[in-house]
């Protein structure tokens, strides 16, 4: 079996836009470098993927979504959003027809380079408010912005792109009551709480979209769709060191009350001072006092003045010293400088900096709580957290917000274990008899059995004793077209099922080297041209931290089904990626 991805390169929509190749994909969709026949440009079609795999009423709405999106963008008139030229339907699927931004995204750019200067984020932050600040002018809301929808032209142009799940002012909504859309580290508190967004929900998420810019890392990510949730109303993330003068506008935005954000006009001007290398005095006002509980607080005398006096000193969020305690200020939850006049902290209550106690706040510890908690509260805390975002989530249905976070068993409803060997990293260095290691050109590596050897078929890697009848098949994907490996499963499948008489064993997700985002999938069929016969394979397909999706993959004759079986156990069992 060859992991050959279904490609539409070559195709002429509508009679003018022949599609090239893929330039990029999201949960929504896949987009396309596209030539305009008519016009003679280059543009880019975005092809909704999505609706394949989901229930036909879910299809309706996802197809309801991206007729939105070109309707959102086309209200909003400014250089830095994305145009969107056409709207057409091709295999009973809507495509939007854009302006083509020749560049990478800011995701792709901060992977490349780790991490994005701060003079050179703030610039980048400096145009997305400014096209954000047009689409909230026209009554849009993007609610989606993130890294992988900032676009960096290589003219020096910043745009922002993809309002699929943008909200228009006056539109009755499409989303379903409780469900979750949108990449969920980069959704603001409020969304995740089931509250209304607004204009400062946007501001959020260019917040954290900038940490993770300067930072190499997300803020909020987590390695659950719960987990990540909770990060994001009840935790803070730790201080961006990198940041520089960026600092303190990162933080400003990305207070949990949306009423304590700096407004979009008041981020433009902050971003500017951070552009060009000063630091926002503007954003001072937002960053909160750190919050401790007054019995951690150790009396140090500052100068000759007694400890108990008037002149203990406080530090602030962003780390700048107060002498007196009155020019410290007040903290946003009601904490005073003079809470912590007589002394300096020796324990916090939390992770700098603390969220800030509105009329509603989310479910936290409250502002004066014992200096070392029991861990019996915490974990009760913890749990009530969880269980609120979990019954949030399933009211709703979250259909699109876990699409990033593959997990349990879509056949059965329960979570089935890969195979018997360990699915976690870090597997033993002792080979098993008869095997030994090798080192793969790809990088990757993995043991085989004695006499097995190297074969390629195109851009795949076998490892066979017999030119192909008993074969390990390794296929490696480093921009894959799917959201998971179970989506990428259920496509192959549908080719399978017309080329040949294909029946399916098994096909569930699972986790795999620790990674939720793993698929087990097992077949059989009669091979009728290069070993005819009946035929028996099981392939692991996993996605790996930085995206890249490997597929390990053996087949055999069915008659040698067991012995090929208990092999794939040590094989991936003892799998290695570049980089272990």
């Amino acid at each position: 079996m060859e992991h050959s991805q279904s490609t539409g390169e070559g195709l002429l929509l509508a009679g003018r836009y022949r599609l090239g190749e893929s330039i990029g994909r999201g949960g929504m969709g896949k987009v396309w470098r596209a030539h305009d026949e008519v016009l003679h440009r280059v543009v880019a079609v975005k092809e909704l993927t999505a609706g394949r795999f989901v229930a036909e009423a879910d299809r309706l709405v996802l197809h309801a979504r991206t007729q939105k999106e070109a309707r959102a963008a086309a209200r909003i008139t400014h250089p830095g959003v994305v145009t969107v030229h056409d709207v057409l339907e091709h295999d009973s699927r809507p495509w939007i027809v854009m302006q083509y931004v020749d560049g990478p995204s800011l995701a792709d750019a901060a992977k490349e380079a780790g991490t994005i200067e701060p003079r050179e984020a703030a610039r980048i932050g400096l145009h997305v408010v400014g096209a954000l600040r047009a689409a909230h002018a026209a009554g849009v809301l993007h609610r989606d912005v993130k890294p992988g929808n900032v676009l960096l032209a290589r003219d020096g142009r910043v745009l922002i792109t993809d309002f699929g799940i943008a909200a228009i002012e006056g539109d009755s909504t499409i989303t379903r009551t409780g469900e979750i859309v949108g990449s969920i580290d980069y959704l603001a508190p409020e969304r995740v709480r089931g509250g209304d967004p607004g204009p400062a929900s946007d501001l959020w998420s260019l917040g954290a979209t900038l940490y993770a810019a300067v930072e190499g890392t997300s803020p909020f990510r987590r390695t659950s769709p719960i987990s990540t949730m909770q990060a994001v109303v009840t935790e803070e993330p730790p201080h961006p060191e990198k940041a520089g003068p960026l600092a303190p506008v990162i933080v400003a935005l990305l207070r949990k009350d949306p009423d304590q954000r700096p407004r979009a006009d008041e981020a433009e001007r902050m971003l500017l001072d951070a552009m060009e290398g000063r630091r926002p005095e503007a954003a001072q006002a937002y960053v909160p006092t750190q919050r401790v509980a007054m019995e951690d607080l150790e009396p140090v005398p500052v100068g000759n003045a007694p400890a108990s006096g008037p002149a203990g000193g406080v530090r602030t969020a962003d780390g700048a010293g107060a002498d007196e305690a009155g020019t410290a200020g007040g903290g946003a939850d009601g904490t005073t400088a003079g809470t912590a006049a007589a002394g300096v902290p020796r324990k916090t209550t939390a992770q700098w900096p603390q969220p800030p106690q509105g009329p509603h706040p989310p479910q936290s510890p409250p502002t004066l709580v014992p200096s070392t908690p029991s861990s019996s509260g915490r974990g009760r805390w913890r749990t009530a957290v969880l269980a609120a975002l979990l019954a949030g989530v399933v009211a709703g249905g979250a259909v699109f917000a876990a699409m990033n976070y593959a997990g349990g068993d879509r056949d059965g409803g329960r979570a089935t274990p890969t195979t018997s060997a360990p699915a976690t990293k870090g597997a033993a260095d002792t080979v098993p008899a008869g095997w030994h290691r090798v080192q793969d050109p790809e990088g990757f590596s993995l043991v085989v059995p004695d006499g097995w050897k190297r074969q390629t078929e195109g851009d795949q890697i076998d490892y066979t004793p017999d030119n192909g009848r008993h074969r390990i098949r390794i296929s490696i994907d480093r921009s894959p077209d799917f959201e998971n490996p179970y989506m990428h499963a259920i496509d192959l499948e549908r080719v399978l099922q017309k080329r040949m008489d294909y029946v399916r064993i098994k096909l569930n997700q699972n986790t795999y080297r620790d990674q939720v985002r793993s698929a087990l999938w097992e077949f059989s069929w009669t091979e009728k041209k290069d070993f005819p016969g009946p035929r028996h394979a099981i392939d692991q397909m996993y996605y790996e931290d930085d995206g890249t999706e490997y597929a390990v993959y053996m087949s055999s004759p069915e008659s040698s089904w067991e012995t090929t079986r208990e092999q794939f156990d040590i094989v991936l069992r003892y799998w290695r990626a570049p980089g272990d």
